[in-house]
């Protein structure tokens, strides 16, 4: 499955795109949303996403996205390469974006 623009709201970044399902309510997304905004920021190409899961009933349903917050890792072309659930360690963002460029 490819996802675009209109799925995600924002555009691919040109090498990867990190896209986090959070709610309202989520202590660990807060953090996972800081990790994620510094990992994009230090690698050249790579965009942040955030989706508010509430908000996007049908796209969690489709991607079953149980638990927030979920990060996709996507290609330059929209395809999730891989996905975690809770709060990930810099470290292991970097390694998965490795995997997507």
């Amino acid at each position: 499955m490819r996802l675009g623009v209109t799925e995600l709201g924002g555009e691919l970044g040109e090498r990867a795109t990190l896209v986090q399902f959070s709610s309202a309510f989520c202590a660990p997304c807060r953090a996972t949303r800081r990790v994620l905004g510094e990992v994009a920021a230090m690698v050249p190409g790579v965009a942040h996403i955030e989706i508010d899961a509430e908000a996007h009933l049908d796209l969690v349903r489709e991607l079953e996205i149980l638990k927030t917050p979920t990060v996709l890792v996507l290609d330059a072309g929209g395809r999730v390469v891989r996905r975690a659930v809770g709060q990930p360690r810099r470290a292991d963002v970097i390694a998965a974006l490795g995997e997507a460029v």
